[in-house]
């Protein structure tokens, strides 16, 4: 049993400490949208920015600078999520990789998201790499067709880990009722048993939406919510989400 979980800080921002956080992702395909959005962020309850540069439509690393300097004191999340992981673009894993370095070494995003999808050894070299240049890594874990069984989510969550990660990250797709309690049963065996660092947890969509509030019970250390436009199904309006977590808490 993990008896003293490791937690991350940056900034102001610590994340494992057993009190969710709340994200806020910018899908801006502009400058002129990323300002657009920067006002409705600025208006809801926010932990957390994670920059979606997958939708930007020029150099991903223009937009992050931008953003650093409009939000100097805002912990920043980097995320370029590729189309087989359900994100706007395909690219490929050089290409990838070239991105996620080049977020890092412009020591403007606090964390960078890499796709355990992409392969072991990719995720354990470029991991360390970031963290080399000063950036901490969330490994992330996507299913869009599925929920896995408990035990294979918290393997996943486990082996993202041993991999060097930072934070881990899973989100799934429930099909039914009862693949949101896989998802809730993974989450709680987690926290009591393996977790030595912060994690996250989501049942993406609808049906799943229970689990983007339950991370106080869960120990699930960010949720996603929305200021503008979402970036994944499910994520609901932050205000309504702090709301919930408040008196949870």
């Amino acid at each position: 049993m993990i008896l003293n979980p490791v937690t991350v800080t940056v900034r102001s921002l610590t994340l494992g400490d057993g009190v969710p956080k709340i994200c806020v992702p910018i899908t801006a395909r502009d400058l002129v949208g990323l300002e657009e959005q920067l006002e409705k962020v600025r208006a809801v309850p926010c932990d957390l920015v994670e920059l979606r540069a997958d939708y930007y439509d020029g150099d991903p690393i223009e937009e992050l600078t931008v953003l650093r300097e409009r939000m100097p004191d805002v912990p920043l999340l980097f995320t370029f999520r590729t189309k087989a992981e359900g994100g706007e673009r395909a690219i490929s894993l050089e290409e990838y990789a070239a991105c996620n370095r080049r977020a890092a070494r412009a020591q403007a995003a606090d964390f960078v998201d890499l796709e355990y999808n992409r392969g072991e050894e990719f995720l354990r070299k470029l991991c360390r790499e970031l963290q080399e240049n000063g950036a901490k890594v969330i490994a992330s874990f996507h299913d869009f067709a599925q929920t896995p069984e408990p035990e294979t989510l918290v393997h996943l969550l486990y082996r993202m880990q041993e991999l060097g990660a930072d934070v881990t990250k899973a989100a799934v797709m429930p099909r039914k009722e009862a693949d949101v309690l896989k998802l809730l049963q993974a989450a709680v065996e987690m926290k009591m048993q393996y977790a030595d660092r912060p994690y996250i947890v989501m049942s993406m969509g609808c049906l799943g939406g229970i689990s983007r509030l339950a991370g106080t019970l869960t120990g699930s250390a960010v949720t996603f919510a929305t200021a503008a436009a979402s970036s994944a199904p499910g994520q609901m309006e932050a205000p309504l989400v702090a709301q919930v977590l408040s008196v949870l808490k």
